[in-house]
């Protein structure tokens, strides 16, 4: 039986390491924002030890679907130190730009992760982008589009801003996703063509 929210909330103080993944993932599908503070807590606690990256990563995504902002201020110290276990920047990226708008369609928090240089940052906050199905306005798209045009057709960066063109326009979108359905991963070229038909297509993460 799925944990409860007070049973989560509790179990993000278990001894486990599992246990407490297990707590955060329930809270990230909860998304309450009453686990806010606890997720935070237990974060900062939590990101002393490398071992349990993948809790950290549980948490980290809890604490941006439960739109806990207080979080945000951590979440960007963190992006810009040294982590040995990188996927935990791809969560970063997320929660930075879900938490760091000040209003739906802020480009203000994804620039600010594109400008760091991580890549694996920015796929987080791109994939955010795609996820909230973000209706950026023309020079934030240009700007995403600069940053993944001169890659190679092999790089997954590519990926997420293909799926977030369902919602963009313009003839260089249209371009960017017509070079993308050519492109040799299978992944990319198929986000390329629903966005193409201006159909979202629905990621599990």
């Amino acid at each position: 039986m799925a944990l409860s929210l007070p049973d989560a909330i509790t179990a993000l103080a278990d001894t486990r390491s599992p246990r407490r993944r297990a707590a955060a993932k329930r809270l990230r599908a909860l998304a309450d924002p009453a686990a806010g503070p606890a997720l935070l807590d237990t974060l900062r606690r939590e990101i002393r030890d490398p071992r349990t990256w993948e809790t950290q990563y549980e948490m980290i995504m809890a604490l941006a679907t439960c739109g806990h902002q207080p979080a945000l201020p951590l979440l960007r110290e963190l992006a810009l130190k040294p982590l040995d276990a990188t996927m935990i920047y791809v969560a970063l990226g997320d929660g930075i730009v879900r938490l760091g708008r000040d209003h739906p369609n802020d480009p203000a928090p994804l620039d600010w992760c594109l400008s760091t240089g991580n890549d694996m940052l920015a796929d987080g906050a791109l994939r955010a982008v795609a996820m909230l199905r973000l209706t950026l306005d023309e020079p934030a798209i240009d700007r995403i589009l600069n940053f993944v045009e001169e890659r190679t057709p092999y790089d997954g960066l590519r990926f997420w801003p293909a799926a977030a063109a369902a919602g963009w326009h313009g003839p260089r979108v249209k371009a960017f996703l017509t070079a993308c359905v050519s492109f040799p991963r299978e992944d990319v070229a198929d986000a390329a063509k629903a966005s193409l038909e201006g159909r979202y297509e629905t990621y599990r993460l």
